[in-house]
C-alpha cells in the first residue's frame, strides 16, 4: 500500500443561503427509488444555461448526499482519504486534543504512527479506529452512570 503525506484541506462552511439549498437539494435526492449498485446520471445546468450529463457511482452519489446533509444542518465539511497521513498537529486537530498529548499517545502506542525522517504520520484510518475505540469506551461509562443512577432513584 502506498501512503502520501496529505494536509488537510480547510473546511468548508456553508454560507446560510447554501444551508437551504443544501435542504431543498437533499430531500429532493433523498426521495428518489435509487438501487444500490447502481450508477446514477446527474444533468447539470450552470447560470449561463450550459448543459452536460454525468455519470456517478452509486457510492459517490451516497457521499454526496452525505456533504448535502451535513450542509444541510450548518456543519462545516472536510473530505479525507483514508489512506492519508497526516502530521501530528492534524491528528491532534481532529480528535480536538494538544499536540503535546497526542505524541504522548503516540509514544504509549495507543495509535500506530511511522516516522519520516524525524517527523510523526499518522494512516487517518489509525486516527480513526482509536476514536471509535475511545468513544465506544465512554458510551459505555455513560451507560453504565445512566444505569447506576438509575438504580439509586436518582431521577434520571
Amino acid at each position: 500500500m502506498v501512503t502520501q503525506s496529505f494536509h488537510l484541506p480547510e473546511p468548508i462552511m456553508p454560507s446560510e443561503s447554501e444551508v437551504e439549498l443544501a435542504r431543498a437539494s437533499s430531500r429532493i435526492l433523498s426521495s428518489m427509488d435509487l438501487q444500490k449498485g447502481k450508477t446514477v446520471k446527474i444533468l447539470l445546468e450552470t447560470d449561463n444555461y450550459q448543459q452536460s450529463s454525468v455519470t456517478l457511482p452509486f457510492s459517490a452519489f451516497k457521499l454526496l448526499m452525505t456533504v448535502l446533509t451535513q450542509m444541510a444542518e450548518g456543519n462545516a465539511i472536510t473530505l479525507i482519504p483514508v489512506h492519508a497521513e497526516l502530521t501530528t498537529q492534524e491528528a491532534a486537530d481532529l480528535l480536538n486534543v494538544s499536540r503535546p498529548y497526542l505524541i504522548r499517545l503516540l509514544e504509549e502506542k495507543k495509535i500506530p504512527f511511522r516516522k519520516v525522517g524525524t517527523r510523526r504520520r499518522i494512516l487517518f484510518q489509525d486516527l480513526m479506529d482509536y476514536k471509535a475505540k475511545i468513544d465506544a469506551a465512554r458510551r459505555k461509562t455513560l451507560d453504565e452512570l445512566a444505569e447506576e443512577a438509575q438504580n439509586l432513584d436518582m431521577g434520571y
